[in-house]
């Protein structure tokens, strides 16, 4: 998996749940203070993760998550090896 399939799974799940455009959604882009994303917007997108990815995020670890970024960085550090 690279960055930018990654980047897009976020974009296209953030899009759609928060009915924003997809080209206002970069990596520097904070889900609370730039997309007003709530608690249960964030809660689809781990789940979004977690289903696709294989990945596993705590709640600690995910309140720390605060950018499309750090949430790709999450998900390329922590995804299981493809084999």
């Amino acid at each position: 998996m690279t960055r930018e399939e990654v980047f897009t799974l976020i974009n296209d799940h953030l899009a759609d749940e928060l009915g924003v455009d997809r080209a206002r959604i970069g990596e520097e882009t904070r889900f609370r203070e730039d997309l007003e994303a709530d608690s249960l917007d964030l809660y689809t997108l781990v789940q979004e993760l977690e289903d696709s990815y294989g990945v596993v995020m705590s709640d600690e670890q995910a309140a720390g998550i605060a950018t499309v970024g750090m949430a790709i960085d999450f998900v390329l550090e922590h995804a299981p090896a493809a084999s």
